[in-house]
């Protein structure tokens, strides 16, 4: 088949969307598809270049480019469903965050002081749930995306489960005493969490952070003030080798973020055989991480997250075996880019294609 994957670009943004989609794109590839990305910019402030991007896709029709005609076009963000095609299929990595989910927290002020963002937020809801009806199959990335579609737009979808980039090379080492914290340094990852945990810990254990972005500064002083920095230490962005070598070795890998969508961190954690432990409001993490089992669910408060590092840090075998349970539930999760292309192709490839 000829798919379009529909996608939007954020310049000098580069996060998990484009690991999945370069992802995507290859395995598409892989099963004998041809594959084309169409993206356009996008811009998230100030509020009118979110009302732009939306009128420029509602009015973008790729039922034939260039001579071409695709027999899927695969929408995966706000707002690439918006556009015309005859078979229009969703996998959401998730709505237009600010508006939805993020609307009543913290995270959003800097949206919500925008002159017209309540009224933006009731178009974009109204639009969406138009333009999600459009779309079969309608697919997710994760059980906690299908429930906010349900929750906002009263539409169903079914998550489906895609491998983190180097799926394949994890591998577990013996374990030593730190913690392993990997994930970009902003505000919804909640990093400041676990820095004021290691101020609490009792035993003797430190915490790698490992990422890059806009909180690094504020993050170190943060360690300075708690006087925590000689028991954490901020690596930067690491290199492939660096970061499989960092979740090898690791005790365990800290992953608390707020509300997250899906999380490669926690199934990086578990092809490394190492538990995770996350927060009861980490959202996505919580698909995985079976308390107890896998890892440990706590609250999201310092005194918490320092209780269970001291309790994995001083039940070694305990925590091994958590590793250990955490691979064999991502095998049987069938998480797949197989699973993935079968479940987005199938409602095509059961009718005649659109073209010969």
């Amino acid at each position: 088949m000829k798919v379009v994957l529909a996608t939007i670009q954020t310049p000098f943004i580069h996060g998990g969307a484009e690991y999945l989609i370069r992802g995507l794109q290859h395995a598409l590839g892989n099963s004998g598809h041809v594959v084309e990305r169409v993206a356009m910019p996008f811009r998230f402030s100030p509020i009118d270049e979110v009302s732009r991007a939306m009128e420029l896709w509602e009015g973008e029709d790729l039922t034939m480019i260039n001579g071409h005609r695709a027999d899927l076009v695969i929408c995966l963000q706000f707002p690439t469903y918006y556009l015309k095609h005859p078979a229009k299929a969703l996998w959401l990595l998730h709505q237009y965050r600010p508006f939805y989910d993020l609307w009543n927290t913290s995270f959003a002020d800097d949206v919500k002081r925008q002159p017209g963002a309540s009224l933006l937020r009731d178009r974009i809801i109204e639009k969406d749930t138009i333009h999600f009806t459009e779309c079969a199959p309608r697919l997710t990335i994760a059980g906690t995306i299908s429930a906010r579609l349900q929750r906002y737009n009263g539409i169903s979808s079914s998550p489906v489960y895609h491998p983190p980039p180097m799926a394949d090379r994890f591998y577990c080492a013996p374990p030593e005493a730190y913690v392993f914290v990997p994930s970009r340094l902003e505000e919804t990852k909640r990093h400041e969490l676990l820095i004021r945990a290691m101020a609490e810990v009792k035993t003797n254990i430190n915490a790698i952070i490992c990422g890059d972005g806009g909180l690094s500064t504020r993050l170190e002083a943060l360690a300075e003030e708690l006087e925590v920095h000689d028991h954490l230490k901020f690596v930067g962005k690491a290199s492939e080798e660096e970061k499989l070598g960092l979740y090898a070795h690791s005790l365990c890998v800290f992953f608390g973020p707020y509300d997250e969508d899906y999380g490669y961190v926690t199934l990086e954690a578990m092809l490394s055989e190492k538990p995770v432990i996350t927060c009861s409001d980490s959202g996505g993490p919580l698909e995985f991480v079976v308390h107890g089992e896998t890892g440990l669910v706590v609250d999201p408060r310092p005194e918490e997250i320092a209780r269970v590092i001291d309790f994995l840090n001083s039940n070694r075998d305990q925590a091994v075996r958590m590793g250990q349970n955490g691979l064999d539930r991502y095998h049987e999760l069938n998480v797949s880019w197989e699973t993935v292309i079968d479940e987005l192709t199938r409602a095509v490839t059961r009718e005649p294609a659109l073209h010969s």
